[in-house]
């Protein structure tokens, strides 16, 4: 699986949980009749969470959490055989039981639904710009990197295979230089 792809999955997986979680808070907190005060702290939670998110997702940021993990990928020739939907899975399994966690105890405790919201706003918000990194370096270099299949609990181990620059245009050769005055 193309590291950068995993990158946009993850962010779609997040984004899709905030969403989720905020909406069941939302009709939780119907049922439940909470105070001003609570619906209030809540909103301002998911406003700061956008702007912790906003300011975490910068380029440079993306570029800076990125660059240990892109320079620690072995070279290698050969494409990775192993499926990607594994891969995925293997991966992202824990944003799925975060997700169902938070679902579960905000049944009881609507804050909590509410709370996890946040958080994956903050994370989808950070998360934003690592495939645009990853992609420009891909094309800068004419590589492409793909995560080796690990469990989600160990650090993102990636292959750095030959990308043949696939996706930029041929340059033409520079005119010669003119003859010598004799």
């Amino acid at each position: 699986m193309l590291f950068s792809e995993l990158l946009r999955l993850t962010v779609l997986l997040v984004a899709g949980v905030a969403t989720a979680l905020g909406a069941i808070s939302v009709l939780l907190a119907q049922r439940e009749d909470p105070s001003v005060l609570a619906l209030a702290v809540l909103g301002g939670w998911w406003v700061v969470a956008a702007a912790a998110g906003l300011w975490f997702g910068t380029s440079a940021r993306a570029a800076e959490a990125l660059s240990p993990v892109l320079r620690a990928a072995r070279t290698q020739t050969t494409l990775p055989n192993e499926s990607e939907g594994r891969i995925a899975f293997m991966r992202l399994w824990p944003i799925g039981a975060f997700a169902l966690i938070c679902v579960i105890a905000g049944i009881l405790f609507p804050q909590i639904a509410a709370i996890g919201a946040g958080y994956a706003i903050l994370i989808a918000l950070g998360w934003r710009r690592r495939e645009a990194a990853v992609q420009a370096i891909e094309d800068r270099d004419g590589v492409r990197f793909h995560v080796e299949p690990s469990p989600a609990h160990q650090p993102v181990k990636l292959v750095r295979t030959p990308g043949l620059y696939r996706d930029r245009s041929p340059r033409a050769k520079p005119p010669p230089p003119p003859p010598a005055p004799s």
